[in-house]
């Protein structure tokens, strides 16, 4: 097989339509019942555990895993599942440790822990970032991957077009129905992500002759999971640049913590992280080794952003293409929903309510609808333009790497030492924008700093470095100027937080957090065992 033909029978572009006129009609319904900004943005704090993790996985399995992780591993081998079993170790760590600081303070965003941990000055500072960085990396990036696969199904059809007929049916949704309309529709997306992407699997595995086929035609290179130190893809100390990564994206990032937050519950909470965490370790199955079947199947393809619709599109029986699209598409609008709905969280309870207070929970509800409109065509102008960096994962990576660790270490250092204060926090932020930013157009957007014959570190290495920066600063700062107030300093990690909260008068271990996170963490090794 060389290029992949694309052809869809009437039964596949009928399931498409009629999944999205089911997700808005039930955005429609969900917005009934909709009376404040609690509703909206964290669905009355009324999510139970089961939707809480399939909303994470959904959210993640956006136009950057199923078309950016496959198209990696294609173009990179096995060396691309670092980055999955890495989100898993650290949604452990959240469970375990930062979320129940986080919903002792009962905060609505992720910012505003730092406004009660320090000051409003850092709040708002992450805020504006993490609006700009959802806008333009999350929902720019799902839009661009939807474009993809709409204009190669259709061809006479602009990329931007289809980013826009995405931003809007997404945006509909999202505008009525808030959270809840999010999550719901999230639950259903990740089943039908998970029977799409096994059926490619299967179909692929049996296309080049089953498991041991498979291997034999696979390079040594290809199927290694851990990188020597000077690998240009992913080197193995790198791993720890990548867990940083995994901080910001999993446990710092409104665009996913806004589920944990709305949790009924911190056992509920914990239990939707593990889930989550648990979700992630089949896409050893599903997104990397599909990516290796496509190596086999289709080599020389001109993007590696292609892959996953060739997948769908030759190996399928007419039919079950639909499915599989359909199951794509959902992937996208997982992404976008949940960027849309973060992003108008934070314009209204990071910018909006600080600033009024006075706005009635009611009005809230309507500024938040606004911005989430706002965002989906600013997004969906954005797009288009990621074309120019080669590949989804390229611009994902390349794009965090240099602006996200001195945040990491803001967040960890104010959740496990009381000592750190408002002017470390401060510093250590202003230090990494300082830094990074200039950092990455020197060498990521300009290349000056390679023009220049100045050595181009990984970017797993600069985020070690930034990291490490930050925490320098932070600690020095802190040390040099006054402590917080008591208040302050109660915010972090007691040992009472590490303590399970859902098994009082329950007889049953299985209901102990400690306990689940443990066998998630033996069942991460037994994985990772098995792709080494």
């Amino acid at each position: 097989m060389d290029q992949p033909g694309i052809a869809l029978a009437a039964i596949d572009l009928a399931v498409i339509a009629v999944y999205f006129l089911a997700v808005v009609a039930h955005g429609l319904w969900v917005s009934r019942g909709e009376r404040n900004a609690t509703d909206y943005f964290l669905a009355g704090r009324a999510l139970p555990w089961y939707l809480i993790g399939f909303s994470y996985f959904a959210s993640n399995m956006s136009g950057a895993s199923f078309v950016g992780l496959t198209g990696a591993a294609y173009a990179h081998g096995m060396v691309v599942f670092n980055y999955e079993w890495t989100a898993t170790l650290v949604l452990i760590v959240f469970a375990a440790v930062m979320l129940p600081v986080f919903l002792r303070a009962r905060v609505f965003t992720v910012p505003e822990y730092l406004e009660r941990r320090f000051d409003v000055r850092a709040r708002r500072i992450y805020a504006l970032f993490t609006i700009l960085a959802i806008m333009l990396v999350d929902t720019a990036g799902a839009l661009y991957a939807g474009g993809i696969v709409i204009t190669i199904v259709f061809p006479d059809i602009e990329l931007w077009q289809a980013s826009a007929a995405l931003a809007v049916v997404a945006g509909v949704y999202t505008v009525l129905g808030g959270l809840k309309a999010v999550v719901v529709t999230d639950a259903t997306q990740a089943v039908l992500m998970i029977v799409g992407a096994a059926l490619i699997f299967v179909f692929g595995l049996e296309a080049v002759g089953g498991w041991d086929e498979l291997m034999a035609r696979l390079t040594p290179d290809q199927t290694q999971l851990m990188k020597p130190a000077d690998d240009a893809f992913l080197p193995w100390p790198g791993i720890v640049g990548v867990v940083l990564l995994g901080f910001y994206y999993w446990t710092l990032n409104q665009y996913f913590v806004q589920r944990a937050l709305a949790a009924r519950s911190l056992d509920d909470g914990r239990k939707g992280a593990l889930f989550a965490g648990l979700l992630k370790l089949p896409n050893l199955f599903l997104m990397i080794l599909p990516g290796l079947i496509a190596v086999v199947l289709f080599p020389g393809l001109e993007s590696p952003d292609r892959v996953f619709p060739a997948l769908a599109f030759e190996l399928l029986p007419l039919g079950l293409r639909g499915l599989v699209l359909t199951a794509l598409v959902a992937a996208i609008m997982s992404s976008l929903d949940s960027a849309l709905n973060a992003v108008a969280s934070l314009v209204t309870m990071d910018f909006v309510r600080p600033l009024r207070p006075e706005t009635s929970g009611r009005a809230l509800l309507w500024i938040g609808r606004a911005f989430t409109a706002l965002a989906m065509v600013l997004a969906a102008s954005y797009a288009p333009l990621i074309a120019a960096f080669g590949s989804l994962f390229q611009y994902f990576q390349a794009t965090l790497a240099y602006l996200v660790p001195p945040v990491v270490a803001v967040y960890l250092m104010g959740l496990l030492w009381p000592r750190a204060n408002a002017a470390g926090a401060i510093w250590a932020l202003a230090s990494g924008v300082a830094i990074g930013l200039p950092l990455y157009f020197a060498v990521e957007v300009t290349g000056a700093m390679q023009a220049a014959g100045l050595p181009a570190l990984h970017f797993s290495y600069v985020a070690m470095l930034m990291f490490a920066l930050a925490v320098v600063v932070m600690a020095a700062v802190s040390a040099l100027t006054p402590a917080g107030d008591a208040a302050t300093r109660e915010l972090t990690v007691r040992r009472a937080d590490l303590v399970p909260a859902g098994v009082v008068g329950d007889p049953s271990p299985l209901r102990d957090y400690r306990l689940q996170a443990a066998a998630l963490a033996l069942l991460m090794v037994g994985i990772v065992w098995f792709a080494w």
